[in-house]
């Protein structure tokens, strides 16, 4: 990555903290560059975790929980305010996960360090399959079914379905570099395939349409139904409990004020 992306959004991070008046905890980097597949012509998806002060969070009328910042050409830069992501850590929703497990930080703090463990451990297996299952159905439903295909579309059926592989396999949240998932839980005799196409989308702005690849179709559709019937024996019963949550929060808002 070119040093003066990483210092342009490292400012843009500063103007949001002055004028929103919050501290950001945490930011990472968490589109295809996170993944470790970008196009030479790939965004900068840029997400962030921030606290207000106390005060705001006792107003009667609440301040929005999300803050967007910016979305061009070169930038999609939004954020989620720390009682927001806590609440969907409740839920086991993946995208905290996935935050918190992005190798591309732009700024982290110590509060965030002391946290991160303790995020890993409200992980509730069942939750993550589900929703990677459905992304990699609905990534291959959509374009993966025809005679041509959008050929970076594999990769969107692929990861989730090396994700899935790998909760099932070591019951955490799985990593975000695709180049992690294929070497843990990708069979070897798939990987020529994928590596010519992962170094063909890596060379291109954009990497277009093209013949179907059948042996690749041939492994994802026996993938998805084997994930299937995993996840249905998998418990989901594991999850966060609201009194580690809120004392959580409160030592945010705590570092936050400091």
């Amino acid at each position: 990555m070119k040093m003066d992306i990483q210092e342009s959004i490292r400012q843009k991070l500063t103007e949001i903290e002055q004028q929103e008046n919050v501290t950001i905890l945490h930011a990472v980097e968490s589109g295809s560059r996170s993944w470790g597949f970008a196009s030479p012509d790939s965004d900068y998806d840029v997400r962030f975790i921030y606290v207000r002060r106390r005060n705001d969070y006792l107003r009667l009328n609440k301040t929005s929980d999300v803050i967007e910042w910016q979305l061009d050409e070169t930038y999609d830069i939004s954020g989620w305010d720390l009682q927001k992501m806590l609440t969907l850590l409740h839920q086991s929703n993946p995208t905290v996960f996935e935050w918190n497990h992005s190798p591309l930080i732009y700024r982290t703090t110590p509060f965030w360090e002391q946290i991160r463990p303790l995020i890993d451990s409200c992980f509730i297996e069942k939750k993550g399959l589900y929703h990677y299952l459905h992304m990699a159905k609905t990534n291959y439903r959509e374009y993966l079914r025809g005679e041509t295909v959008r050929l970076k579309k594999y990769f969107y059926v692929l990861r989730p379905v090396l994700a899935a592989f790998w909760i099932t396999e070591r019951h955490c949240p799985p990593p975000m570099l695709f180049s992690e998932l294929k070497a843990a839980m990708l069979p070897p005799e798939m990987q020529p395939a994928v590596d010519r196409l992962l170094a063909k989308k890596m060379q291109t702005p954009e990497l277009g349409e093209g013949a179907r690849i059948p042996e690749l179709n041939d492994y994802l559709e026996r993938s998805v139904t084997e994930i299937e019937a995993l996840a249905e024996k998998t418990d989901g019963s594991r999850g966060a409990d609201w009194a580690l949550l809120n004392q959580m929060f409160l030592d945010g808002i705590a570092y936050g004020e400091a």
